[in-house]
Parts: C-alpha cells; sequence; structure tokens
C-alpha cells in the first residue's frame, strides 16, 4: 500500500510540475526525498523489529579503501553493460525516451542542481535498499524462486514510475532485473547504489546541456 501511495505521489507531483510555467522544482525534490527516507525508514524499522541489521539488508559494510575503489569500478562497469541493454530494450519497444518528462522535472539552477543531486543520492541509497534488499528479498522467500523474485521485484520498480509513461514503465524495469541480478551476484547493494545514483544525476544533469 505504501508503494502505491508513492507512485500515486510521484505521479501526480510530477504531472503537475510539468503542467506549471514555473514549478517549484526544489520542493517537488525535497518532498520525494523526505518520501524516499519515510519508507526506507518504514522497511528498516520492519527489519529491526525481526531482528535483522541494516548490514543484512545492504550487505557488508566497507572494510578498506581497496573495497571502495573496487565496487565504483564494478558500478561504472555494470552502468556501460546495463545502458546498452537499455538501448536496444527501448530500440525492441520504438521508445524514444521520457524527454519532455525529464525535462520539467531536471534542474535548471544551481540551487535546483545541489538539491538534485542529493535527490539522486536519496533515491540510490533508499530505492535499492527498498527494492533490492528488502523486497526482492522477500519475493523470493515467499516464493522460493530466486528469478521469480527478482523480477517481481523489478515489477514493481517500474511500475513505480509509471508518471514516466507506460514504455518507460517496462523500461525501468528491466533496469530493475539488472539491477537485481547485480544485487545476488554481489551479495551487495552498494555497486547498485552507486551506479543507480549517478544514472540519475547524469540524465538530469544532462537536459541541461540539450537544446531544448
Amino acid at each position: 500500500m505504501l508503494l502505491i501511495a508513492g507512485a500515486s505521489l510521484m505521479y501526480f507531483s510530477a504531472r503537475h510540475v510539468q503542467g506549471t510555467q514555473q514549478p517549484s522544482r526544489v520542493s517537488f525534490y525535497l518532498t520525494t526525498m523526505a518520501w524516499e527516507w519515510f519508507l526506507t525508514g518504514y522497511v528498516l524499522l520492519g527489519v529491526r523489529r525481526h531482528g535483522k541489521s541494516l548490514v543484512e539488508v545492504t550487505g557488508a559494510r566497507w572494510n578498506s579503501g581497496k573495497e571502495v575503489v573496487r565496487d565504483i569500478g564494478i558500478a561504472l562497469a555494470f552502468w556501460v553493460v546495463a545502458l546498452m541493454a537499455l538501448r536496444l530494450t527501448a530500440s525492441l519497444l520504438r521508445f524514444q525516451g521520457s524527454q519532455h518528462t525529464l525535462r520539467a522535472l531536471a534542474p535548471e539552477s544551481p540551487a535546483q542542481t545541489i538539491t538534485w543531486i542529493l535527490l539522486c543520492i536519496t533515491a540510490g541509497f533508499c530505492e535499492e535498499t527498498n527494492f533490492r534488499g528488502y523486497l526482492q528479498k522477500q519475493f523470493i522467500a515467499w516464493t522460493g524462486n530466486l528469478p521469480v523474485g527478482v523480477l517481481l521485484s523489478a515489477a514493481i520498480f517500474g511500475a513505480c514510475h509509471i508518471y514516466q509513461g507506460a514504455k518507460a514503465v517496462v523500461l525501468i524495469a528491466v533496469y530493475g532485473t539488472l539491477f537485481g541480478v547485480l544485487a545476488q551476484r554481489r551479495k551487495s547493494l552498494r555497486p547498485g547504489m552507486i551506479t543507480h545514483a549517478l544514472h540519475n544525476t547524469a540524465s538530469g544533469l544532462a537536459m541541461k546541456l540539450l537544446p531544448k
């Protein structure tokens, strides 16, 4: 129910921003961040009630600079592969992208840009924690089937981005599947969090550079 409420909030908030001549992007970013952290806090509270820790959800902590560099390298390599897969999927769907939506939501001023980057970091941590760290593991446990658990979590991840359009939902679900596979392979959410934050940041900042 909380995910449905969040998806509805994002849908109507994004539509409002798109339909406004001078939208309050910073307010939209801050509201979205507040919701992301609320949902993550709710998930982690439930995890703690069952005697689990944050580390069990996200994977072991970094213990050295070498591990940090390794995960950044994995994140960048994964990003390249994922972008190729997304390009192929978009081609099959004949999807030209959600530029109208992204341009409406993308930052323009320095204050908006700083807040946008904070939002992207938040999304990287919170969404990977919620979808891959918690929901995916729950679906795997409930169904007793790893691929089904990964796909169910990815489908919900895509559906929560309905404000970008139906074809974008399919594309994002594919991206969610790739994130799910990465999380299972690495037994850690850190590389996925890094990629997620970088991808969102780059997508928004790119809109500033593209001609209108």
